[in-house]
């Protein structure tokens, strides 16, 4: 049974997937009083408990201590509330690299009562469109630096309202900093319910169609309470710094709410990538890393000539597999494990993890503290130690879709269905052995294969295409597309980068094939269906 609520918009709630269809949940040890705000347990509950000059966010020139951050977000709500009528329960897009104002406004929206959806800056008017449909968000919060493409889906969007633009840079500078700048640094917050949902984590999923997970107010409190308290074991002393969006879960939680409900520090930065990363290390002496293996590799090499990364005490790696000559070498240098783990948009954040003093090469570890774990076959019977299977997991949190009927395909028997093969030995450790679908996991990001065939379908000279993962050394995976070229294409590399070009311009660049084949004829069954197997297997 849900306890009760502080939304008067009732949207969410109204939209949860039926009790039967969701998975079983595992609360015990995660006791919460039945009102809880996120927003505020972050913030004016860590000024109360002493952490008031602890610094809190570093990032874009500027640190700010937890006092600083609490009366900042405490005008940005009352702006929210005052002057652009935000109700508990209304959907509150935000759309920004990861930077402290990002933060600021995340948890003022928070505080207000909104349900905050969090997006990557890369996104297209077109992705964004379908995001704002899907939880009819009437509000966004965009760094004036991105506004283009959120301007342009709110011309065609018959939910999106207003967008309004914030400072992404230190300088405060921007129509919501205006607005906040005057208000009280005191806001009462909204008294939300632990069951109220807080978060909307979209992820495309295999079809490129948007699903937006559910995540409720407790459920942001329990990752940080479950596995960065027993995994991580963060204290106030700790200084963070990552890689991962935090559009992602996977960053909002280890660059965002893991550092902040210890009394920890989060550097932040636009653009991670691994140098900036080091300079960050080196220069606030950072303890604990969140990245994905490609980012390793480089860190490795750096250490070679003589970066010093001597303060890292923790690094975790999620997002890809984490190959093993990765992680003896990572020991080898610093005499510290690499914890790899594995977590999923639909749990929020990782579940299965290794340990300090119980690490091994190739190995994804043990369930975290609270949740279960196990190795099925498709009648969900429990596969033998030794033979790959799905994998299934339950615990304090689990997938609840926005009115989806792909909830059926996720959730069985009361497990989370992951979409992941693993094995499970005999020592009881679960081992990463495939996707069970055909997802491309590219340098740590998840990219559907036919979003980008639709990219390139958009182009008058493709006729015909199909995208699979590619294997690649440095990133995992690259996006390979085979292509049957149309009138007025020819087979070149110009033609190559013609068609790159105009997927980078269409969807998230990100998302780009990085490699062009150009083919007579796809694969196909007697029906018409292209077979990407054959193609793979090239």
């Amino acid at each position: 049974m849900l306890g009760p609520s502080g939304h008067v918009d009732n949207f969410t709630r109204d939209n949860l997937p039926p009790q039967a269809m969701q998975p079983d949940y595992l609360l015990e040890g995660f006791p919460y009083p039945e009102f809880l705000n996120v927003g505020t347990a972050l913030t004016d509950d860590m000024v109360a408990k002493g952490f008031g000059d602890n610094v809190a966010l570093i990032g874009n020139g500027r640190l700010r201590t937890y006092k600083e951050l609490t009366d900042w977000t405490n005008r940005l709500a009352h702006a929210l509330v005052e002057d652009y009528d935000v109700k508990p329960g209304n959907r509150v897009l935000i759309r920004s690299a990861n930077n402290p104002a990002l933060v600021a406004c995340w948890l003022a929206a928070t505080k207000a009562g909104a349900v905050v959806v969090n997006t990557m800056p890369m996104l297209r008017a077109g992705e964004l469109s379908a995001i704002v449909d899907k939880a009819e968000i009437s509000l966004a919060l965009c760094d004036t630096r991105l506004m283009d493409e959120l301007v342009a889906c709110g011309k065609q969007s018959k939910f999106l309202k207003a967008v309004i633009g914030f400072d992404g840079t230190a300088n405060h500078d921007a129509e919501l900093d205006r607005a906040a700048l005057g208000k009280p640094v005191r806001f009462e917050a909204v008294r939300t319910g632990r069951d109220d949902v807080a978060l909307l984590g979209f992820t495309s999923g295999t079809t490129g169609a948007p699903k937006a997970t559910m995540h409720f107010h407790r459920d942001l409190l329990m990752i940080a309470d479950g596995y960065a308290r027993e995994v991580l074991a963060v204290t106030s002393e700790d200084v963070f710094v990552g890689s991962p969006p935090l559009a992602f879960t996977f960053g909002l939680g280890g660059l965002a709410i893991f550092p902040l409900r210890f009394g920890a520090t989060a550097t932040l930065l636009e653009n991670a990538a691994p140098p900036n990363m080091i300079e960050i290390i080196e220069t606030h002496r950072a303890t604990i890393c969140f990245t994905a293996p490609t980012a390793y590799r480089v860190m490795l090499r750096a250490m070679e000539e003589g970066a010093d990364l001597s303060s890292l005490r923790c690094a975790v790696s999620a997002g890809e597999t984490l190959p093993a000559p990765v992680f003896d070498e990572w020991m080898e240098k610093t005499g510290k494990p690499m914890l790899d783990g594995i977590g999923a948009t639909e749990l929020l954040h990782i579940f299965i993890s290794n340990r300090f003093g119980d690490a091994r090469a190739a190995c994804t570890g043990r369930p975290v503290n609270g949740y279960e774990a196990m190795v099925v076959d498709e009648k969900m019977n429990e596969a033998p130690r030794g033979t790959p299977g799905r994998l299934a997991v339950k615990g304090p949190t689990g997938c609840r879709y926005l009115a989806d009927d792909r909830q059926e395909n996720y959730v069985s028997n009361g497990w989370n269905i992951t979409g992941d093969t693993f094995i499970q030995d005999e020592d009881g450790y679960f081992h990463f052995a495939a996707r069970n679908d055909d997802m491309i996991v590219s340098a740590g990001y998840n990219i559907a294969g036919p979003e980008v065939e639709a990219a390139l379908l958009a182009h008058s000279h493709v006729a015909e295409c199909a995208v699979v993962g590619a294997p690649d050394e440095g990133r995992g995976q690259i996006v390979e597309a085979h292509v049957v070229l149309a009138d007025g294409g020819e087979p070149s590399d110009a033609e190559a980068e013609l068609l790159k070009a105009h997927v980078k311009a269409t969807i998230a660049p990100y998302k780009y094939p990085r490699s062009i084949v150009f083919t007579n004829a796809l694969p196909k069954t007697e029906t018409g269906k292209i077979q990407r197997f054959r193609l793979k297997a090239k």
